[in-house]
């Protein structure tokens, strides 16, 4: 490379602190090829972050074209132009982009794509003047890296690679080069908001400063384009390596190739795969995208190809406008729940090679102890540290799944039952209460973790029948006993909501573990995550969730029941959003993770917007239910949600409009988008309706608890869940993480046994106590001997049989 050895260093070290984009996104795609490591993003006509050599790599926060006449005239084509886009075909995520002056004075036309050959983003670009002529107007392409997940501490730099002029910049072993078809008349360097090109255009209107390079920074990058010598069409080549050099080589060489190859086998390959999938109804608008195909894309598009089968949850940060580096996995990483929730959606579509991918990703990125990360980075390194019981059973669940629908051989069953042994042991030893709940926020007993749980073990139990039958009883009582007790746990009655509404009780959104077993969600508080201080805490038995639903979703219970059907009544009375697009549904009342009432971006507080998904959840329910109209409803307001690139959002706006904000009234506000969980969602929908059933609904749980009307004789007390009570008529469990000897008493001590435990194989050691030996009204004293530590455990326990226990005089030694 020879560097621009005359221009002088850029001033202004080290810029403004560096911030991401719009979340906003209108446009998400890479090429099929694995020799094509690159995905891109595009937002308000631009291409923004652009993702190398790993999906949850971030390189760039945006490149887009500025307008000047040298004068008085500047327009930044984001911000002072309209925006139209559309595929190249249906299904495939490649873009054309028309983006128009406000001012009526030019228009910019581009076509965009990724390389299939090599880790290039390629731009095709037309600037047509609607007033005057190419030479009244100059053209700057300004271009910011985040290298690394980063916006600190890049280095750029202007100069040439075989005599060929580009736009450098690298970061810890990351670089980047931009080149362009035609000459640049001029390029600098600057650091954003001191000496970058747009303080400078903004400034003076035209490039005044030159400066060859901005080191350790916040950095930016500008190139004056020559309109009269390329007539106004040039192709613009951003290409990455792990140096400047091969960077340089991959940009260079795409341009040689040129734009039609590259697009030619970049549409071939979409088309030929969109051909694999399943065909279904299209429930689109009429001229609006086909938001099955564009659901699939945005699924393909977000699986790594360095490492096959890792999905992550949005190629998007959240108000990434008002996100720095602090915020350094936005959304992509891969979150276990919504990654099966993704494959889900594959094999719906008839995409079983991609669904088998994601079973083997996950069999090699499960802990040690059986669980999955909260989220992560796609090599399995955990980003956050919480757990949640859901993320540990929903690949159980997807075993299951891609089993029911022969998309797994019975040699696949068997190399993933090792898997699915140790996220069976890690439920039930850790089960059923949950250190989160799906939305990362609670602990304690949730419907929803709790259906999935149950679920999970029943379906652990039918391969365990397979491979390892003595470990089946087991689960399956396990997964009884916790379905026997959601009510228990879950659902309140004569509450002041419940009168409000007209009901006798409702599930509630979470229940808190009560150490005093006080056997009602009524009882207790609940934090309530995102809000202010003094509005931090609620009473538990207030807080409601869709999230009730999933008990019929995963098959526990009917959804006529009346339990559900008096849930359903509150669910709308305090969480449905009506808007001229359809029904919308919160998370809870009370959620806090969204905008603030002003429009102001979440920055750890706010008001929590309605979500598509849960429109889509609820579809499933009203199928389910036997109202196939009312989901094909509900189906069709999904792709009235999408904006116009077909794209579903995390949440949205359901306020008066705020059109300084770019927020209004039933669609997307400035959370994720797109978000894969959503698009994957829809695809089941879809899949379902043309069905006539859901999709992904276990049978194993109808079979037991709606048709069989199976009901557990255990109470289970253990060390996590240590229950003061229980109802008569039940039998006592004790289960214990190692090899014990229970020493108990029926008669407050007077007689005494002692009862070795029994190993089940997962980790657990259980003690059975004979129902006769547990009176109505008397209690049970206990405590245990480790014969492994030689030593007693110091202090007695005590479960009550139909009435709250008294403190315990001691047990003998």
């Amino acid at each position: 490379m020879t560097p621009s050895q005359d221009l002088p260093f850029a001033p202004g070290w080290p810029g403004i602190p560096p911030r991401w984009t719009s979340s906003a996104k209108s446009g998400v795609g890479t090429a099929l090829r694995s020799s094509g490591r690159t995905w891109f993003t595009v937002s308000h006509g631009i291409l923004n972050e652009v993702y190398y050599p790993r999906i949850d790599q971030a390189c760039t926060r945006d490149l887009g074209l500025i307008v000047t006449d040298g004068k008085g005239f500047l327009s930044e084509e984001k911000r002072h132009a309209r925006h139209e886009i559309t595929p190249f075909a249906e299904g495939v995520p490649a873009f054309r982009l028309v983006n128009t002056c406000c001012e009526g004075r030019y228009r910019i036309e581009k076509e965009i794509l990724s390389d299939p050959s090599r880790e290039v983003v390629l731009q095709r670009i037309s600037f047509i003047p609607l007033t005057g002529a190419l030479g009244d107007y100059a053209l700057y392409a300004l271009l910011t890296p985040h290298l690394g997940n980063a916006g600190a501490g890049n280095t750029a730099w202007v100069g040439e690679v075989k005599g060929r002029p580009m736009l450098f910049a690298e970061r810890k072993g990351t670089a980047l080069a931009l080149a362009c078809s035609t000459d640049w008349l001029n390029r600098s360097a600057g650091f954003v908001g001191t000496s970058d090109g747009w303080s400078d255009l903004d400034l003076h209107r035209r490039m005044a400063w030159g400066y060859g390079r901005a080191e350790n920074g916040n950095v930016a990058l500008t190139g004056e384009l020559d309109l009269v010598a390329s007539k106004g069409h040039f192709v613009l080549a951003l290409g990455f390596g792990q140096t400047f050099g091969e960077a340089a080589h991959r940009a260079a060489a795409s341009l040689l190739d040129g734009f039609d190859q590259a697009a030619s086998e970049y549409c071939s390959d979409w088309k030929d795969w969109q051909g694999t999938l399943r065909p279904m109804q299209q429930r689109s608008e009429p001229g609006a995208p086909d938001l099955y195909r564009v659901s699939a894309a945005v699924l393909r598009t977000h699986e790594s190809s360095r490492i096959p089968g890792g999905i992550i949850a949005s190629l998007s940060i959240p108000w990434g406008f008002s996100k720095g580096d602090g915020d350094l996995g936005g959304y992509h990483l891969v979150w276990p729940r919504d990654l099966v929730e993704s494959a889900g959606g594959l094999i719906a579509a008839g995409a079983w090679e991609e669904g088998s991918r994601v079973l083997r990703y996950l069999a090699v990125t499960q802990e040690a102890d059986g669980r999955w990360p909260q989220n992560m980075w796609l090599d399995g390194s955990p980003y956050w540290d919480g757990i949640q019981m859901d993320e540990t059973g929903f690949p159980i669940l997807l075993v299951d799944l891609a089993n029911r629908y022969g998309a797994l051989e019975q040699a696949d069953c068997e190399r993933l039952w090792p898997m699915v042994r140790r996220a069976a042991g890690f439920l039930a030893r850790n089960g059923p209460v949950t250190q989160q709940d799906r939305w990362e926020e609670d602990p304690g007993y949730s419907p929803f973790t709790l259906a999935v749980e149950v679920a999970a073990l029943l379906c652990a139990a039918d391969l365990s029948d397979r491979f390892e039958p003595a470990l089946a009883d087991y689960l399956r009582e396990t997964a009884d006993a916790w379905n026997s007790a959601i009510e228990r746990w879950t659902y309140a009655t004569e509450t002041e909501l419940a009168r409000e509404v007209g009901v006798d009780g409702y599930y509630v959104r979470i229940a808190p573990l009560d150490e005093a077993d006080a056997c009602s969600p009524a009882m207790g508080f609940v934090p309530i995550k995102n809000r202010p201080p003094g509005e931090s805490c609620a009473d538990a038995a207030r807080i409601i969730s869709p999230d009730a639903l999933a008990l019929v979703r995963f098959g526990l219970r009917a959804p006529d029941d009346p339990r559900i059907l008096n849930t359903l009544k509150v669910i709308d009375a305090r969480l449905r959003t009506d808007t001229p697009r359809g029904p919308l549904w919160r998370r809870y009342n009370g959620d806090g993770y969204g905008e603030h009432e002003d429009g102001a971006p979440f920055d750890g507080t706010g008001i929590g917007r309605p979500w598509p998904l849960l429109t889509a959840e609820r579809a499933h329910y009203e199928l389910a239910a036997g109202r196939p109209a009312m989901a094909e409803a509900m189906a069709s307001a999904l792709s009235r949600f999408a904006n116009k690139g077909g794209l579903l959002s995390e949440q949205v706006w359901d306020a008066a409009d705020i059109p300084e904000r770019e927020l209004f009234f039933g669609q997307p506000s400035g959370s994720a988008m797109p978000l894969a969980w959503a698009h994957a969602e829809y695809i089941k929908l879809c899949r379902s309706l043309e069905d006539g059933a859901v999709f992904d609904m276990p049978p194993q749980p109808v079979q037991r608890y709606q048709v069989l009307k199976v009901e557990s004789p255990h109470i289970i007390w253990r060390f996590n869940h240590k229950c003061q009570t229980m109802p008569v008529g039940k039998r006592l469990r004790i289960e214990a993480l190692q090899p014990a000897i229970l020493h108990w008493s029926a008669d407050g001590w007077g007689t005494v046994a002692d009862t070795p435990t029994r190993d089940t194989g997962l980790g657990l050691h259980v003690v059975n106590l004979p129902a006769e030996a547990i009176r109505p009204g008397g209690r049970v004293d206990f405590t245990f001997f480790w014969p492994l530590a030689g030593h007693w455990e110091g202090r007695d326990f005590a479960v009550a049989v139909g009435r709250a226990p008294t403190p315990d005089a001691g047990a003998p030694r």
